[in-house]
C-alpha cells in the first residue's frame, strides 16, 4: 500500500444542514483522497453510529463522496458529487454497520482502490466541522489537519525515529507532536509528526531516502 500527499481540511464556510454530518464528513472525504493521492477508481464505505442513522437525511453520504472528489466543504457542486461520481466511472458502495460499536457517534471508514494502490482510513466528525483520522492502514494514530503533517511509514528499526527527528531538525522545523504506532515489535510502523511550520519537498524527499524508510506522505 502506498501512501502520498496530502490537504488542508480547515474552513468554516459549508454546504449542508449539519457541520457534524455534512462538513466534517466531507474534510472526511478529502483528507482519504489527498492522501491517497489521486482520484480513486473504487471506494467502499462504511458508516456507523449517528452516520449510520441519519446519513441520507443530513446528506454525509453527498458529502464524503465531494471529498472523495476534492471538493471543499463550501463548494456549491457538493449536492451533486453522487451523480458526479457516477459520470466518471468511480465505483462507490456504501455498507451500514449498526451493530458495531465505535467510540465516536459520527465515524466513517473509508476505502480507496486504483489498480493495485489501496487505501484504508477511519475518520470521525467530532463537531463544529473539525474530524479527526484514528487509523490509516491499519495504524492507530491521532491527526486532525490543524497543523502540517508528515506520515512515515518505516520498519521498526533502532534508530528510525532519531534519524528522521534529525533531518527534521537540520531544516530548522520545530516537532509539535509525534507518535508512533506499530501493529508489532519489529515490523511495520507509521510516525505522525506534526509541525509548527511548512514542511517542504526538499525535506521530505530526504526522509524518504533514509535507511528503513517506505513511504512519506505530507499534510500541508
Amino acid at each position: 500500500m502506498k501512501y502520498r500527499s496530502v490537504f488542508d481540511i480547515i474552513g468554516p464556510v459549508m454546504v449542508g444542514p449539519s457541520s457534524s454530518h455534512t462538513a466534517g464528513a466531507a474534510k472526511i472525504g478529502r483528507m482519504a483522497r489527498k492522501l491517497f493521492g489521486v482520484r480513486p477508481e473504487r471506494v467502499i464505505i462504511t458508516l456507523y453510529g449517528s452516520f449510520a442513522e441519519t446519513y441520507k437525511g443530513h446528506g454525509t453520504d453527498v458529502a464524503i463522496v465531494a471529498g472523495l472528489l476534492d471538493f471543499d466543504e463550501s463548494n456549491k457542486r457538493l449536492p451533486e458529487s453522487l451523480q458526479i461520481a457516477e459520470e466518471l466511472g468511480i465505483d462507490i458502495s456504501f455498507h451500514i454497520d449498526k451493530n458495531t460499536q465505535v467510540e465516536e457517534p459520527n465515524t466513517a471508514r473509508i476505502h480507496l482502490a486504483t489498480g493495485d494502490d489501496e487505501l484504508e482510513l477511519v475518520g470521525v466528525s467530532i463537531g463544529g466541522g473539525k474530524i479527526e483520522i484514528t487509523e490509516v492502514n491499519g495504524f492507530s494514530i491521532s491527526l486532525s489537519g490543524s497543523n502540517p503533517a508528515l506520515l512515515v511509514l518505516h520498519h521498526d528499526k533502532y534508530g528510525s525515529v532519531a534519524e528522521v527527528a534529525g533531518l527534521i531538525a537540520k531544516y530548522e522545523k520545530n516537532i509539535s507532536y509525534m507518535e508512533v504506532s506499530r501493529q508489532k515489535k519489529g515490523s511495520l510502523a507509521l510516525m505522525v509528526i506534526q509541525t509548527d511550520e511548512e514542511i517542504d519537498e526538499g525535506m521530505a524527499a530526504e526522509i524518504s531516502g533514509l535507511p528503513n524508510i517506505l513511504n512519506v506522505a505530507v499534510l500541508s
